[in-house]
């Protein structure tokens, strides 16, 4: 991806925690807007700070899913194709989801490397059981060894980081990366790259990321699940919005058709303060209606009787 070589910061945003209108606690947070060409258009804070992607980057990852003929081959559907893209709760109907993929493609659930989550009794129930599955489709797909597909060096791992480099044309071997928390990698990138994936994601341009953005926006209970904040924000935008979260204060949004795509990280990763920026920032770009604004603001911005969070400042031209 081709940058100028001017710095940009603006200021950034804060999200304020009142309690009775007196200000308790402030996260301060930055946010990049970008076009699929890989241009920052509005900013707050520094479109070149770099922070780990952690699940924002699951739709990206399920890309081999989608173009190595695993999704035909063992007949997957768009519910299987959202889990895969999920940091999902844990539920009966998302763990059978993550099931039937695994069924489908003849994989036994022993071969999943996430963990089995704190007070539970199986791998399926992990939030990322259903990306880990997807990877696993992939390896039966491809003739890839099913052990050790977390390493980086495995062939499937090294298929996810080659479709992400395409897509920012940039080399490989650039891009710095971590082991998640399931122990599959993630990248650490800059916001504006961030931000660029998600509008290449929903430019509608590619048809495996297209079905992917349907897959998502179809099954939003999927993605997430009930409460949780990407999967209702797809549901009241009806197809118009796709989201996806990650830990420690990742919010990534995309405007379906238009090629713009939304990144945004809270400094201290306060899951709260994600929320009340993405909806700010929505408000800010006619992404949603006043009444859809309304909605995500009795849900997630107000704590309850005594409690509510309000956003200073804008995105700005960089």
């Amino acid at each position: 991806m081709t940058r100028g070589k001017r710095t940009i910061h603006t200021a950034e945003l804060q999200v304020r925690l009142l309690r009775e209108g007196i200000i308790e606690s402030t996260h301060r947070v930055q946010a990049v807007v970008a076009d699929n060409r890989g241009r920052a258009l509005s900013v707050a804070g520094s479109p070149e700070t770099a922070t780990f992607v952690r699940s924002a980057l699951k739709p990206f990852q399920a890309l081999t899913v989608a173009s190595s003929g695993a999704l035909e081959r063992y007949s997957l559907t768009d519910r299987d194709l959202a889990i895969i893209c999920s940091s999902h709760q844990g539920t009966v109907e998302q763990a059978r989801q993550v099931f039937n993929i695994l069924w489908r493609c003849d994989v036994d659930p022993s071969a999943l490397q996430c963990p089995i989550p704190p007070g539970r009794r199986s791998r399926l129930e992990h939030n990322c059981s259903g990306k880990h599955a997807g990877m696993l489709a992939v390896c039966r797909q491809l003739n890839y060894p099913l052990s050790n597909y977390t390493q980086r060096n495995h062939p499937v791992q090294r298929l996810i980081l080659g479709k992400i480099a395409e897509l920012l044309r940039m080399p490989s071997e650039e891009i710095i990366y971590a082991h998640d928390d399931c122990g599959a990698p993630t990248y650490f990138m800059q916001l504006v790259q961030t931000a660029t994936l998600y509008a290449l994601l929903a430019s509608g341009d590619n048809l495996d990321m297209e079905r992917i953005v349907r897959a998502m926006t179809h099954h939003p209970v999927m993605v997430s699940g009930e409460g949780q904040f990407d999967t209702e924000l797809m549901r009241l935008t009806t197809g118009e919005l796709v989201s996806k979260a990650g830990s420690e204060g990742i919010q990534c949004i995309a405007r379906v058709g238009e090629g713009l795509g939304l990144a945004i990280k809270v400094e201290d990763g306060a899951k709260r303060a994600k929320h009340a920026v993405a909806i700010h920032i929505l408000k800010q770009m006619g992404w949603i209606t006043p009444a859809i604004a309304e909605t995500l603001t009795e849900t997630y911005m107000t704590l309850g009787n005594f409690k509510r969070l309000e956003v200073v400042g804008d995105l700005s031209l960089p």
